[in-house]
């Protein structure tokens, strides 16, 4: 009979099975989105434990002022006055000979929860001490989520705390935020904090005046201003984000503009041309985001698409100081939108 593999758990899953006081002996959580790592390994603090019992049986450690060696001889102790001790290890990235976790894992404490935050990276998966903290609890890799999963992360996280919130003003948040997941959430917070128990669904007015983005210059309207070729309205916008570059890092707004024209590169191939095709090629929860799309195929060759992106990426190794001793990210800005709308 074959071998079955093992499940490989979401977030979703992990934080479900611990709901269910479902404990395994290590937790490796590793990745490049350290907003899933934090969540598991917080939750886990904070409800694993009594107040009363985390005063003998938590210890949170920090490599590398922590070896391996330390961390395996604590959590082969046992618990005082408790069912579980939880052992939370931070920075495990620094962590050096990895494989010395081996010993411990072929009969690991079944009272301790060892936890490992491996941040910005993660390990081989086809390296012996992988495949063994795998096989003894769980190995859960948090990915950066894509450019198009973003509203669905914003609208199910206010939707947990009972609230609805337009497809706009959800798209206006993921423009203009970007990706960074805790800062997303950070400021979703600050804008549920802000609501009367009577407002149960936000627009983008709210998100607006509570989020603390310009109504006129943001990179959602940028990139509207592109996909029109409204040059007054992007040059209006760029003179703004120079004006105000510590609210309007160029980063943000190339990973922004990028991610619309490699997405619009990707729209040329979908076999149907329509707002559902077009959604169903860029893996879009509605048809209606194809609109934007649609309307920048009508503007844009798919050889411009091309050169667009090449510009994209050439203007962001300048901006990161490479063969460019003295352009300002300004400027730099300026002349990507020309080349862009020219």
């Amino acid at each position: 009979m074959a071998k079955q593999e093992k499940k490989e758990l979401s977030y979703v899953d992990i934080v479900k099975e611990l709901q269910e006081k479902k404990y395994h002996p290590i937790y490796y959580l590793m990745g490049e989105e350290s907003y899933y790592i934090d969540r598991i390994a917080d939750y886990i603090a904070e409800t694993t434990l009594t107040e009363e019992e985390k005063e003998f049986n938590q210890m949170v450690m920090y490599a590398p002022e922590t070896d391996l060696s330390t961390i395996i001889n604590a959590a082969k102790r046992y618990p005082m006055m408790a069912e579980y001790q939880v052992i939370i290890v931070k920075e495990a990235q620094n962590l050096k000979n990895l494989d010395e976790i081996s010993f411990y894992l072929q009969h690991p404490q079944p009272s301790t929860i060892l936890v490992f935050c491996h941040k910005n990276g993660t390990l081989d998966k086809r390296k012996k001490v992988t495949q063994e903290i795998e096989k003894a609890g769980i190995l859960f890799d948090s990915k950066k989520l894509k450019e198009t999963q973003l509203p669905g992360f914003i609208t199910n996280y206010l939707k947990r705390k009972g609230i609805d919130i337009e497809p706009q003003a959800c798209q206006l948040v993921a423009d203009s935020i970007g990706s960074d997941l805790n800062r997303i959430s950070s400021e979703l917070d600050k804008l549920f904090l802000s609501l009367s128990p009577q407002q149960k669904r936000v627009n983008s007015e709210l998100v607006e005046r509570h989020i603390g983005i310009s109504k006129d210059f943001n990179n959602f309207e940028l990139r509207n201003a592109l996909i029109e070729k409204n040059v007054f309205k992007a040059n209006q916008i760029i003179k703004y984000f120079e004006e105000n570059p510590k609210n309007n890092p160029i980063q943000m707004s190339l990973a922004i503009i990028f991610n619309f024209f490699s997405n619009l590169m990707l729209a040329y191939y979908a076999p149907e041309k329509s707002e559902q095709g077009i959604a169903t090629q860029l893996g879009l929860r509605t048809p209606w985001q194809a609109r934007d799309y649609i309307m920048a195929m009508r503007r844009y060759s798919a050889v411009k698409v091309m050169h667009i992106i090449s510009d994209i990426r050439e203007c962001d190794a300048l901006s990161k100081g490479v063969n460019n001793p003295s352009t300002g990210n300004g400027d730099l800005l300026k002349e990507l939108i020309h080349k862009i709308l020219h």
